[in-house]
């Protein structure tokens, strides 16, 4: 293993393209350091230990302490992935933006730039929101006014930006793709301070007597927890192919069995991504004063927080909505079938043309949403775990939950980097990354990482 790590290194574009991504990500967390001017973080982290089971507790152990510490990475990447949702449904519904799309490499990159300006105008929008909930939070700002709300404004827009163009970066220079390792780095940057909360409850025995027993239970949850994602990350349902024979010149050609794959979780971590960025815009608003002061709205914002019911259905909703839609966007049957039948291709016991299409729709289908199902349940624990499920409010089993011990009512006060959503982004993204660069090594003849790789062993000298 050690050989073929060494091999990365060997290859010099993709010792260029590894060093460029380290370097990006090295920048990014550096600007995660630099705080926004004018704001009273003593208070701030106040305000934040007290909301560790809350919608803002949440978003901020998902954006990796940016918003915490007020940064000028506050806003974090979700702006260009709430724009990159927006564009995706309209590709489906508005037919002149899917003719754009299907222009090939200039219509995407018409689409991308029309993204950025959205994204732009999002971080604009949510910035203006965060600079009116510091200046009315008592004690938050240190000199309020007009001049501190245009700073911030900019700061944090800007901040957006610059974290879109990182992202940018990585994905056209460097290994992987560029968004989802910004994630990956801002979850990563947490787990040394999850592991430094587990000894504090170590030392203080948070949980009495069986504190080391939960400690334990934690650790191997979280390792069961890996294992399993693994597992569903890596399965996949083969459909037999069968090439046709036919007469090339005076030689015979095809006639050779091959199949294809579909993955059980094509979409990865997008939907989980997708779906929660899409719940962080009300949660946002519900920070603001006028939205708590509102005898209409303040209700609907306090029903939709994390733990409660129609929070969790609502997740669930959109994580099962996203999960079709990335795959519809991914795998198309039509397109499938039609490449089948020019190439001479078939699906044995299946007619060439709309029934192979419907034969592979109906299994896309199936698997999807054993795929969403999946996600669901790992989306869950660390709603378990930092808030718990306070389910106390449905009618008929309210009073059941109510009888519940504290801990399943209201959560462990765990940080979710032990959790279900941080280890699949981590995972997941750990996963697509390595096969990229296996790929990259395959491509020149050198030995992957996966021991069937069946390649040319690299060179034994720089």
């Amino acid at each position: 293993m050690v050989e073929k790590f060494l091999n990365i290194f060997r290859i010099p574009d993709l010792r260029k393209r590894v060093f460029f991504t380290l370097g990006i990500l090295a920048v990014y967390r550096l600007g995660a350091w630099i705080p926004t001017p004018g704001v009273n973080f003593k208070q701030l982290e106040l305000l934040f230990a007290g909301q560790a089971g809350s919608a803002l507790g949440l978003m901020d152990l998902f954006g990796g302490g940016n918003l915490r510490r007020m940064t000028i990475f506050a806003l974090g990447i979700m702006p260009y992935i709430t724009a990159s949702i927006i564009f995706q449904l309209l590709t489906v519904v508005y037919e002149p933006l899917a003719r754009i799309q299907k222009e090939g490499a200039i219509g995407q990159r018409k689409i991308t730039q029309w993204t950025r300006y959205v994204t732009v105008v999002l971080g604009l929008l949510q910035s203006i929101g965060i600079a009116a909930i510091l200046t009315r939070t008592p004690g938050l700002v240190l000199h309020p006014g007009f001049g501190f709300d245009v700073l911030t404004v900019i700061t944090l827009t800007a901040g957006t930006a610059f974290i879109m163009w990182l992202g940018e970066q990585i994905t056209d220079r460097g290994i992987g793709n560029g968004m989802s390792l910004l994630i990956f780095a801002g979850i990563v940057a947490g787990l040394p301070h999850g592991v430094a909360e587990l000894f504090q409850k170590v030392q203080t025995q948070a949980w009495g007597s069986f504190t080391i027993f939960v400690i334990i239970l934690l650790l191997a949850g979280m390792i069961a927890v890996v294992a399993f994602i693994v597992w569903v990350e890596r399965s996949e349902r083969r459909i037999p192919i069968q090439s046709a024979r036919r007469i090339v010149g005076r030689r015979m050609m095809g006639g050779a069995s091959s199949h294809l794959p579909l993955k059980v979780n094509s979409g990865g971590v997008m939907p989980v991504i997708f779906a929660q960025s899409l719940l962080s815009v009300p949660l946002m608003l519900g920070q603001m004063e006028s939205v708590q002061n509102s005898k209409f709205f303040e209700p609907l914002l306090r029903a939709i927080q994390p733990g409660y019911p129609w929070y969790e259905f609502l997740y669930m909703v959109g994580i099962v909505f996203f999960a079709y839609f990335y795959v519809s966007i991914v795998m198309k049957p039509d397109d499938i079938a039609d490449n089948f039948r020019k190439s001479g291709s078939f699906i044995p016991g299946i007619r060439p043309g709309k029934r192979t299409s419907d034969f592979i729709n109906d299994i896309l289908t199936r698997i999807t949403l054993v795929g969403a199902l999946y996600l669901i349940v790992i989306s869950l624990i660390p709603t378990f775990l930092i808030s718990g499920l306070r389910f106390d409010q449905l009618w008929l089993v309210g009073h059941f939950f109510e009888s519940l011990p504290t801990w399943v009512t209201h959560g462990l006060n765990v940080n979710f980097y032990f959790g279900g959503t941080s280890l699949l982004i981590v995972v997941g993204v750990a996963m697509d990354t390595i096969n990229q660069v296996e790929s990259q090594l395959i491509m020149r003849h050198y030995d992957g990482f996966s021991p069937r790789s069946g390649r040319i062993r690299g060179r034994k000298t720089w």
